[in-house]
C-alpha cells in the first residue's frame, strides 16, 4: 500500500513518519498543494493521510478533490479536534484518527483500508519474501514460475512467494489473459513485448518492465501458436 501524507504542521508530520517508518509502509510527504498534486500527479497511492484543519486546503476539500479523481482511493484524516467527524465519514473518509494517535491505532486504520481494497476491489493475493508480505493484484503479475509446492510471482517490483502450486493458479487464472507456456511457467499476455523462435519450434518471451526472458516447452509453443491463431 503507497500512501500519501499531507499536514502542514513540521511536529504531526514527523511523528506520524515515524510511526509508518515503524509499520514499514511506503509513503510521500506533502507539506503543501503544489507539493502534493505533483506528488499525486507523478504516483499512484492507495491511501491518503489528510490533516482536517489547513490554511491553504482543509483536507475536507482535498478529499473531496481525491475522489472526484479516483473512487479507489482511501481517505483517513487526522485533526486534532472531532467536530469534523461527521462530516469526514459523509465524504467517504475510511477512518478519522485523533491526535496523539498511537501506532496501533495508525495500523488499525491502515488495515481496514486493506480490508475493502481486498474484499471491493477484487482478488488479490497475500504473497511474502523474507519478513515481507504483499497484496497482489493479478494484472500486476508478469510472470508465474513453479517452486516445488508453491510458486514465485514476478512483479515489475520483483519476486514474492505464494503457497499454491502452479496448476492451481493456472486454474484461478484462466479467465484471465494469463498462458502456460511450460510446465513451470505462466506468463501474462499482457506484458508480453516481443517472441523469439528458438531450438525445436520454442518460443522466447521477453516482457515490458523488466529484463528478465521466458522460454516455452516445445508443448507450450505448440499450444500458444495455437491459441493465438483461433
Amino acid at each position: 500500500m503507497k500512501i500519501l501524507v499531507m499536514d502542514d504542521e513540521e511536529l504531526a508530520i514527523k511523528r506520524l513518519v515515524r510511526l509508518l517508518d515503524e509499520l514499514k509502509y511506503d509513503y510521500e510527504v506533502a507539506n503543501n498543494k503544489e507539493q502534493f498534486d505533483s506528488l499525486d500527479k507523478e504516483n499512484s497511492f492507495d491511501i491518503y493521510i489528510l490533516d482536517i484543519n489547513m490554511p491553504e486546503i482543509t483536507g475536507l476539500q482535498l478529499a473531496q478533490d481525491i475522489f472526484a479523481t479516483n473512487n479507489e482511493a482511501f481517505v483517513i484524516f487526522q485533526t486534532a479536534y472531532e467536530e469534523h467527524a461527521l462530516k469526514a465519514f459523509e465524504i467517504g473518509a475510511i477512518d478519522y484518527l485523533l491526535k496523539p494517535f498511537t501506532k496501533e491505532e495508525l495500523q488499525k486504520s491502515i488495515n481496514r483500508a486493506i480490508s475493502y481494497k481486498k474484499e471491493e476491489k477484487g482478488v488479490k493475493f497475500l504473497t511474502k519474501n523474507g519478513d515481507e508480505a504483499y497484496l497482489i493484484k493479478p494484472e500486476e503479475i508478469i510472470y508465474i514460475q513453479a517452486d516445488l509446492n508453491e510458486v514465485i510471482f514476478r512483479t515489475k517490483d520483483g519476486f514474492s512467494y505464494y503457497a499454491k502450486k502452479i496448476s492451481d493458479m493456472e486454474n484461478l487464472l484462466k479467465s484471465s489473459n494469463f498462458f502456460r507456456v511450460h510446465r513451470s511457467y505462466i506468463i501474462n499476455l499482457d506484458y508480453v513485448k516481443s517472441m523469439k523462435t528458438q531450438e525445436q519450434s520454442k518460443i522466447e518471451f521477453f516482457f515490458t518492465n523488466i529484463k528478465d526472458s521466458i522460454t516455452s516447452s516445445k508443448d507450450g509453443a505448440k499450444k500458444f501458436r495455437e491459441f493465438i491463431e483461433k
